[in-house]
């Protein structure tokens, strides 16, 4: 399981996830200018350390590199509540207590995705959900390494 990402890195690629395309340096610095004084090569660096770490893939166009997320949120998303889960010494209790934290909306969300999981035989007709409707509508893209570096094969480089 990958480290959770920190504030700077978590608001680069939240813009990567979101624009759901290739990249560039310039491109997201200008974003979260918006929001903070940040400096070019600051981008530049966290996008470098996503790379290394296997979060993002980056191509070279002239003297630049455009950079794609290597995985969705969700699957970061689902990555981080697997690894807290299975580091519970209760795995029953744990997720008892994490629905008991859920808003309806949510508990809905998640009869939804066990009904996408369990497949269409299993499954009662009922209207989907928006959230489902996303889930089902959303683009397959491989999930999270164990180690995302791993995932590079180019040395980090």
């Amino acid at each position: 399981m990958p480290r959770p990402l920190g504030e700077l890195e978590d608001a680069v690629m939240s813009r990567v996830w979101k624009w759901n395309r290739p990249v560039t340096v310039r491109e997201v610095l200008e974003d979260l200018q918006k929001e903070r004084s940040i400096a070019y090569t600051t981008v530049m660096t966290v996008l470098d350390n996503l790379h290394q770490k296997g979060w993002v893939r980056r191509e070279a166009e002239g003297r630049a590199y455009r950079y794609e997320a290597v995985s969705t949120r969700a699957a970061y998303a689902a990555a981080l509540m697997n690894d807290a889960w299975s580091q519970s010494d209760n795995p029953a209790a744990a997720l008892v207590a994490f629905f008991g934290m859920m808003s309806e909306e949510q508990r809905r969300s998640l009869s939804d995705a066990v009904r996408i999981v369990q497949g269409p035989e299993t499954q009662e007709p009922t209207e989907p959900s928006e959230s489902a409707e996303r889930a089902e509508r959303a683009e397959p893209r491989q999930g999270l390494p164990e180690n995302p570096a791993s995932a590079q094969g180019d040395g980090g480089r």
